[in-house]
C-alpha cells in the first residue's frame, strides 16, 4: 500500500478493506506518499464517494474502522435519482481533543518557520494543537492575504514536528473577502511527506471545534455552520462543510462533508 501511495504522490491515498468485525462496514487505511496516518477526512470523502459512484450506492450510513481502530460514522446523500445525482459525503469526526497551547519562542519559532511574522496573528485566540484524530497545530492568521503570503521552510517546520508531537500545521484567517465562506487556510505536514496540503478535512474539524470553544464566532445554542475553502494558494481550491454542535457534556462534536470529483479510473493488476 505505500508503494501505491507513493507512486500516486498525492496527500493521502485511501486502501478500503472489508470489515474484519461485526461492528463496522468498511476498513479505511490511509497512506501519505511515506507513511500509513490514523485518518483523513478528505481521503474519506473521496473514497466514499467513488464507493457510491462505482457501485451506485443509494442514500444511507455505514460505519468505517481505521488503521488504527477507530469508528467513524460516513454518511452518502444522493441529491436526486440514484445514479445520477450529485453525491455528498458526511464524516462524523467526534469530539474534538484540544492540547497545550503554544507559547512565546515556541510560537516564535512556528512564525519563523512558516514565512510569517507576529503581526500576522489575529490575536482572536491561541495557537493551539487540537484533534478530532490526527492532531494539528492552528495558526490564526490577520486575513487572507497573509495566509496565502506563507513561504514555509520545510525543514525548519518538520523540525517542530517532532518536538511537538503533531505533524500538520493548519492555517487559517477569517477574513476571506467573500460572503459564502467562513474560512480561508492552508496546511503544511512535510514531517509526513506532505509539504502542502490542498484539502484537510482533519483540519476544518477541529477549526469548527476551536472556533466555537474559544468563542471566536457566534454559535447560537452551542452549534456553529460553516464553509471554509483552503488549497487556492496552489491553484487546486477545494471547500469544507463544517457542523459543529455542543454536547450535554459541553464538549465541540464535529461533523464534515463535501463532495468530491473522479479525475480518473483504472484497475491496478495483483
Amino acid at each position: 500500500m505505500l508503494a501505491v501511495a507513493r507512486e500516486l504522490n498525492n496527500s493521502e491515498t485511501a486502501f478500503v478493506l472489508r470489515a474484519d468485525a461485526p461492528d463496522h462496514d468498511v476498513r479505511v487505511r490511509f497512506f501519505t506518499p511515506t507513511t500509513e496516518v490514523p485518518t483523513c477526512g478528505h481521503a474519506t470523502v473521496a473514497a466514499h464517494f467513488a464507493r457510491a459512484v462505482e457501485y451506485a450506492l443509494p442514500s444511507g450510513s455505514l460505519v468505517q474502522k481505521t488503521g488504527t481502530g477507530l469508528r467513524q460514522r460516513v454518511r452518502i446523500e444522493r441529491d436526486g435519482d440514484r445514479d445520477g445525482g450529485r453525491v455528498r459525503i458526511h464524516m462524523h469526526q467526534g469530539v474534538a481533543a484540544f492540547g497545550p497551547e503554544l507559547k512565546g519562542p515556541q510560537v516564535e519559532r512556528l512564525l519563523r518557520a512558516l514565512g510569517a511574522a507576529p503581526g500576522d496573528l489575529s490575536g482572536d485566540g491561541p495557537v493551539q494543537i487540537v484533534s478530532t484524530g490526527h492532531a494539528k497545530v492552528l495558526v490564526g492568521l490577520r486575513d487572507r492575504a497573509a495566509v496565502d503570503a506563507l513561504r514555509p521552510d520545510p525543514a525548519a517546520l518538520t523540525a517542530l514536528s517532532r518536538t511537538l508531537d503533531t505533524n500538520g500545521f493548519f492555517v487559517f484567517a477569517r477574513a476571506t473577502g467573500d460572503a459564502r465562506l467562513l474560512t480561508w487556510s492552508r496546511m503544511f505536514a512535510p514531517a509526513i511527506g506532505i509539504p502542502e496540503d490542498p484539502v484537510t478535512g482533519n483540519g476544518h474539524g477541529p477549526l469548527g471545534a476551536y472556533l466555537l470553544r474559544h468563542g471566536i464566532v457566534p454559535a447560537p445554542e452551542g452549534r456553529l455552520s460553516f464553509t471554509g475553502r483552503q488549497g487556492a494558494a496552489m491553484g487546486r481550491p477545494g471547500d469544507v462543510r463544517v457542523d459543529v454542535r455542543t454536547t450535554t457534556a459541553g464538549e465541540p462534536d464535529v461533523s464534515i462533508s463535501g463532495t468530491a470529483a473522479t479525475a480518473f479510473r483504472t484497475e491496478l493488476p495483483i
